[in-house]
């Protein structure tokens, strides 16, 4: 075993003698030792129940042979970090998580690991760690929420709640209103009910193979999570004793299942950074041209909040990830000869899957789009590309031309809109916040809903070189690939500018003259560092475009 380096032997000794002052016995130490990270904390609701969800897994570990050993990781809740100066520590936490994880499962040498992540950065830096270490894994999530429920009895959400801070500020929402949406939209634990970023990374972790049948739609209160957690540790050893490793389960085919499964089922547009960012830790480059070609193929089959009005909790009812997988394969979209953390292939996992609700799984030949779920555009704006969640695009907004309103930092930006200032036909820019300009790349949710709430978003479109949260709907274009602090042309757009949008083309014009742009650019200097010390300073220094996945050099 990988473990006997602290365990056997007479130089092993004073190692034995540290892991007796934990409590552990003989009988324990022999068996393989299985690292347990989980991310429980007491801030983010999609992580306050992962002690319960370790409990299970730890005894599943031990009703098949091993021993687990416990230890943290952290995470940040991006719906409590919003709108403020904590969304930049959002983002970069993904890269602290993989290191840190790194660090204590090298250090410790166990034998294999079961990772319990739930929100946004936690599950790409853990399966960025998995692909990093590459000793047996395997992911089981917390789950998502629970829908909420109004007191007119409609279902609603944490996108819901955002926009009904810009119904406010339009004077379409009263006080009472909007404290109803307070209490009622985030009704239990778990990632919130939409397919999120952290949702999405729950279900495409299932479909990459590195976590079990109902990893990404299980709700976080029903027992059947606590079953999964409990299989999921029996799994591990399995995976131990086999010698199946990350590696061998996210190749390349497997990262372009994820693609696909990821346009069928209409995910965040943050899947597009992580990724790829957890493909190059398998050695493997991800091209953002590359969705383009596969949402070319694949059917939007979902149309989860924020795109329409159904939630995590039906998909799971539906069939979940495996009817989605099994609908995709029917049609030959997806390889299922690939290996997975069960030990079998897809096809053997997905063989008895029922899509048992074809509203909320449509079969292709029924779609809500013929492409999938996300579109990469490039043109002069964005030489290396931006990303748009087009499923949750209104149809009036496919194809947008108008004058740029531009604003150096989402501060400016949420002011602006929430004081009236944003007009039908506008074009909202808000640039240095990539990942180097922010630094960290925050999330436009704030300016995004206020947008949608005020009833803007069928009329107005916005475009940053920072990112969206997975509960943005509308015309929401991010990554914008150069970013402004690296001197991209987002950096040179002056107020008025005329901006193309084509999405179907798959094109963003800035309607201004190469020669016009180069004048300017003789103009430009960039703006001094917004953060110069600390952590942040140091990931502006070392992080990479968005087109790359955002990844540290």
């Amino acid at each position: 075993m990988r473990s006997d380096v602290i365990k056997k032997g007479v130089p092993a000794a004073p190692n034995r003698s540290l892991l007796y002052a934990l409590g552990y016995t003989k009988e324990e130490i022999e068996r393989p030792l299985i690292g347990v990270v989980c991310s429980f904390n007491e801030i983010v609701p999609g992580h306050m129940n992962l002690d319960k969800i370790a409990e299970a897994v730890k005894a599943g570990i031990r009703a098949a042979g091993g021993t687990p050993v416990e230890f943290p990781a952290i995470a940040v809740c991006d719906g409590i970090a919003m709108g403020h100066v904590g969304m930049k520590y959002s983002l970069v936490t993904r890269d602290l998580i993989a290191d840190s994880t790194e660090a204590m499962a090298m250090a410790h040498q166990f034998d294999g690991l079961v990772m319990i992540p739930n929100c946004d950065k936690n599950v790409p830096g853990l399966l960025m760690a998995a692909a990093r270490i590459n000793i047996p894994t395997i992911f089981v999530s917390g789950g998502p929420m629970l829908a909420g429920t109004l007191e007119n009895g409609k279902r609603t959400c944490l996108s819901h709640m955002f926009e009904a801070v810009g119904a406010h500020f339009a004077g379409k929402l009263d006080d009472a209103g909007l404290e109803e949406y307070e209490e009622y939209a985030c009704p239990t634990c778990g990632s919130c009910s939409g397919m999120y970023t952290a949702n999405s990374m729950n279900c495409l972790t299932e479909a990459i193979g590195m976590g079990l049948k109902g990893n990404g739609t299980i709700p976080a209160v029903y027992s059947a999570r606590l079953r999964l957690a409990k299989h999921a540790g029996m799994k591990i050893m399995e995976l131990v004793e086999k010698d199946i490793r990350p590696r061998d389960i996210m190749t390349e085919a497997a990262f372009h299942n994820a693609e696909t499964i990821d346009m069928a089922l209409g995910c965040s547009t943050n899947t597009m950074l992580h990724l790829p960012a957890i493909a190059h830790e398998c050695g493997i480059e991800m091209d953002l041209d590359m969705a383009n070609e596969i949402s070319a193929r694949t059917p939007n089959i979902c149309h989860l909040a924020p795109a329409g009005d159904t939630f995590m909790e039906d998909l799971d009812r539906a069939g979940g990830i495996y009817a989605v997988m099994k609908e995709l394969a029917d049609a030959g979209l997806i390889d299922t000869s690939l290996i997975t953390c069960t030990g079998k292939t897809i096809a053997e996992n997905i063989k008895d899957a029922v899509n048992r609700n074809e509203e909320i799984i449509r079969p292709l030949s029924n779609p809500f789009s013929k492409t999938g779920g996300i579109a990469v555009l490039k043109g002069n704006l964005a030489p290396d590309g931006c990303v748009v969640k087009q499923s949750a695009v209104a149809e009036e907004m496919m194809v947008h031309e108008g004058p740029a309103r531009v604003f150096d930092s989402e501060d400016d930006a949420i002011a602006s809109i929430y004081a009236g200032k944003i007009k039908a036909g506008d074009v909202v820019i808000i640039r240095y916040e990539g990942p180097k300009g922010g630094p960290g790349m925050r999330e436009m949710l704030n300016p995004t809903s206020a947008i949608a709430g005020m009833g803007l978003d069928k009329e107005v479109a916005l475009i940053t070189d920072g990112r969206f949260s997975g509960a943005t709907r509308g015309a929401s274009i991010g990554h914008v690939s150069p970013e402004a602090a690296s001197g991209g042309n987002i950096a040179l757009v002056e107020e008025g500018d005329i901006i193309s949008i084509n999405i179907p083309a798959h094109t963003i014009e800035l309607k201004v003259s190469d020669e016009e742009l180069k004048a300017r650019r003789e103009k430009w200097v960039c703006p001094e560092p917004k953060v110069k010390t600390g952590y942040l300073a140091r990931y502006a220094k070392y992080v990479s475009s968005a087109d790359k996945g955002a990844i540290l050099s």
